[in-house]
C-alpha cells in the first residue's frame, strides 16, 4: 500500500513539473505580441524620430512625418487595416535598441542603419533604403579630406549611437569627437562654431546642407554603402517575417518610390531617387 502510494505521489510529482515546464515555454515562445494579437488590440508601436527632417520628424502640427513614418503608416494599415492605429513613440539614436529589448515599441522605423554590431542586438528585416557617409562643414572652413580633422584643436560633431560615431571611433581613434544625444544638439554645435564638422549619414546632411546656407557636405560620400532597414526585438521571427513580406509585396506596386516621392522628392530631386531607394527589400 505504501510503495502504491509513494508511485502516486512520483507520478503527480513528474506531472506537476511538466506542466510547469510547459508553462514556462509557453510564456517564453509567447512574450512577443503575435500579429492576431496586434489585430486583437488594434494598435501597434512604431519608433520614429522627432527631430531628423526629411526622413521621421514632428511638424508644426505635433503630427509625425517623414520618409520613415509615411512607410510605418503603410505597415500599420496593412496590418490593421487602419494606418491611424499605430502609436508612434519618439526615440533618438542611442535608444532605439533599449526601446526594442525592453518592449517600449514593436518595430523600430528611425533611419536605422544595419550593422553587425546592431545584429547581435536586434533583428533586422530586409532594407528600403541605402546611403553612405557624409561629413559637413561651414563654406568659411571647409574640410575636404578627413586627414584635415587630424590637426590639433579640430573637433568632429557626432550624435550618440549612430554608425558615424562607432565608424569614427574605430577608424580614426585619434580624431576628436564631440558627441550629442540630439539631432538638433550636432547642428547646433556645428553653428556655434564648437566643432569643425559633422559626420552623420550623407542622406541627412544634404538635406540640412540645402535648407542652411554657409554649410556644404563637403565629403559627399566614403566609408561605403550601408543600408536602413525596419527593426524588431531579437528573436521576433513573426513580426519579422511579417515585414519581410509586406516589403516584398510593397516593391511590387513600388511604393517606397511613392514614398520618396511624397517626402524625400522636394529635397534630393528625382535625379537621386535611384541612390537611395531599395524596392522589394533587395538592394541591387
Amino acid at each position: 500500500m505504501k510503495k502504491s502510494l509513494r508511485v502516486v505521489t512520483l507520478i503527480m510529482a513528474v506531472s506537476l513539473l511538466l506542466v510547469g515546464l510547459t508553462a514556462c515555454g509557453a510564456g517564453s515562445s509567447s512574450k512577443f505580441t503575435s500579429i492576431e494579437q496586434f489585430k486583437k488590440n488594434g494598435k501597434i508601436k512604431i519608433g520614429v524620430f522627432a527631430d531628423k527632417p526629411p526622413f521621421g520628424y514632428v511638424d508644426s502640427e505635433g503630427k509625425n512625418q517623414g520618409f520613415d513614418v509615411y512607410i510605418a503608416k503603410r505597415f500599420a494599415k496593412d496590418l490593421l487595416g487602419d494606418e491611424s492605429k499605430v502609436e508612434f513613440v519618439l526615440v533618438d539614436a542611442a535608444s532605439r535598441v533599449a526601446y526594442l529589448e525592453s518592449n517600449k515599441v514593436d518595430i523600430i522605423m528611425a533611419n536605422f542603419t544595419v550593422t553587425d554590431e546592431r545584429k547581435e542586438k536586434v533583428d533586422f528585416a530586409n532594407p528600403y533604403m541605402k546611403l553612405s557617409f557624409g561629413i559637413v562643414s561651414p563654406d568659411s572652413a571647409p574640410i575636404t579630406s578627413i586627414d584635415q580633422l587630424k590637426e590639433k584643436g579640430q573637433k568632429l560633431i557626432v550624435a550618440k549611437g549612430t554608425t558615424a560615431e562607432t565608424y569614427f571611433t574605430k577608424e580614426y581613434p585619434d580624431i576628436e569627437l564631440l558627441k550629442f544625444d540630439q539631432y538638433t544638439e550636432i547642428f547646433a554645435a556645428l553653428k556655434d562654431g564648437r566643432g569643425a564638422a559633422i559626420a552623420n549619414d550623407n542622406t541627412e546632411l544634404i538635406a540640412w546642407a540645402k535648407s542652411n546656407p554657409g554649410f556644404t557636405v563637403s565629403i559627399p560620400a566614403f566609408g561605403g554603402q550601408d543600408t536602413i532597414a525596419p527593426a524588431v526585438a531579437k528573436g521576433n521571427k513573426e513580426l519579422l517575417d511579417w515585414l519581410n513580406s509586406e516589403l516584398d509585396t510593397l516593391g511590387k506596386e513600388q511604393f517606397i518610390h511613392q514614398a520618396y516621392k511624397e517626402t524625400l522628392n522636394e529635397v534630393y530631386g528625382e535625379g537621386y531617387t535611384d541612390e537611395l531607394v531599395v524596392e522589394g527589400g533587395k538592394v541591387e
